[in-house]
């Protein structure tokens, strides 16, 4: 009857010095996964803004092809509010990008006498994104692994 009621008393559940020791193992563990899953976001943010580059400069090819020069804004190269597509809205490129507001980076597009250029920056530096990027209708994409804006002097990405 005594070794019975010993059985009983160690079979109840879990103490508290064990819930204890598994809480602070799982703790170890977010510590160490948080700070990684940060960082794969950011890749696949940055791995997402060079497709859209890419998109808007084969995008700004098709637009100098159509209207003899390049689009001057994001907007020209989107879909038309109404109507059918033109100068003004080509409906080239989808309105989500159009906006300038994508993949936790803000596009910026600007004319030149040349052509045209691209920047593309985070919104967060090192929350949304690690590099700035830029490029122009030499269809070259450039990039800087700081907070600083990447320009036509910046190193090619390859």
């Amino acid at each position: 009857m005594r070794q019975s009621c010993l059985r009983r008393r160690g079979s109840r559940g879990f103490s508290l010095i064990e819930l204890l020791i598994v809480i602070a193992i799982i703790l170890i563990i977010l510590a160490i996964a948080v700070p990684k899953l940060g960082s794969a976001k950011m890749n696949a943010n940055e791995m997402a803004v060079l497709r859209e580059i890419q998109t808007v400069s084969s995008m700004q090819t098709q637009y100098y092809s159509q209207f003899g020069r390049y689009a001057t804004t994001l907007a020209e190269l989107g879909p038309p509010t109404s109507g059918g597509p033109g100068p003004q809205a080509a409906d080239l490129i989808p309105g989500s990008l159009a906006t300038g507001d994508k993949d936790g980076y803000t596009f910026v597009m600007g004319a030149t006498p040349q052509g045209y250029t691209l920047n593309v920056n985070p919104k967060a530096y090192n929350s949304t994104g690690r590099r700035t990027f830029y490029c122009d209708q030499s269809m070259t994409i450039r990039q800087n692994w700081s907070a600083e804006p990447a320009n036509a002097s910046s190193p090619e990405f390859k």
